[in-house]
C-alpha cells in the first residue's frame, strides 16, 4: 500500500512518452495525488471527491494496490470529518486488499486506525480485539517496540472499560519489558504508573 510517485523530465520537458510517464498522466493517480494535497491541508470535502474519483479510475483498471491506497486515504478522511463508521469500511476494504498482498506493514497500520475507529465508536471491546491481533503479532515477530506501544493503548482501553486492575497488569507487562532492555528509568516509570492506576490515580 506504499505511495507511488512518478518521475517527471528533468528541467520541466516533456519526456519521451513511455510506460512511466503514460502512469504519470492516469488520471486516477492524478486524482489520488490531488487528494493528498487536499487532505494535508484539511479541505477534507475536495479531499474525499479525489480520492473517490481515484478509487472508482483504480477500480476500473483492476489495480488493486491503487483500490487499497485510495480506499485507505477515504478512511483517512472520514476520521478527519468524524464519520467514524465510514472511516471503518474503508479501512476494512484496504485491509482485506493487503492482507490477500501479504503486506504486513500495511495490514498492521490498517489495524491500528481500525482500533483507533472503534475507540472513537465507544466500541472498546471491538477494538481490543484488533489491538490483541496486533500484539500477537509483535509478539510472534518479537518486536519490543511495537509490543511496548500496543500494550500502552491496550491499558488505556482498559481504563476506558473501567478495568484498572487490567490496565495496571498491562503497565506491569511494558515495565517487564524495559527492565529485561535495561531501561531502569522506563521500567520504573511504567511500574509507578501501574500502581497509579490501581489507586485510582489515573
Amino acid at each position: 500500500m506504499s505511495d507511488q510517485r512518478q518521475p517527471t523530465g528533468p528541467g520541466g520537458t516533456v519526456p519521451k512518452p513511455g510506460k512511466k510517464e503514460e502512469l504519470s498522466l492516469d488520471p486516477a493517480r492524478a486524482d489520488y495525488r490531488d487528494g493528498r494535497g487536499f487532505l494535508s491541508r484539511g479541505e477534507y470535502t475536495q479531499a474525499a471527491m479525489a480520492f473517490h474519483n481515484a478509487l472508482k479510475g483504480f477500480e476500473e483498471q483492476g489495480d488493486e494496490q491503487g483500490v487499497a491506497n485510495a480506499a485507505d486515504r477515504l478512511g483517512d478522511v472520514c476520521m478527519a470529518r468524524e464519520d467514524f463508521r465510514a472511516a471503518l469500511e474503508h479501512f476494512e476494504r484496504a485491509y482485506v486488499i493487503c492482507e490477500k498482498e501479504h503486506d504486513i506493514f500495511s495490514t498492521l497500520a490498517l489495524n491500528n486506525k481500525k482500533a483507533e475507529a472503534y475507540r472513537k465508536l465507544g466500541e472498546p471491546d471491538k477494538a481490543m480485539e484488533v489491538l490483541f491481533a496486533i500484539l500477537d503479532h509483535y509478539a510472534e515477530t518479537r518486536n519490543p517496540r511495537g509490543t511496548v506501544e500496543t500494550l500502552e493503548i491496550i491499558a488505556e482501553v482498559y481504563l476506558e472499560l473501567d478495568e484498572k486492575q487490567k490496565a495496571a497488569d498491562a503497565l506491569r507487562t511494558i515495565s517487564s519489558i524495559h527492565k529485561n532492555f535495561k531501561h531502569a528509568r522506563l521500567a520504573e516509570e511504567f511500574a509507578q504508573r501501574a500502581r497509579q492506576v490501581e489507586q485510582g490515580q489515573e
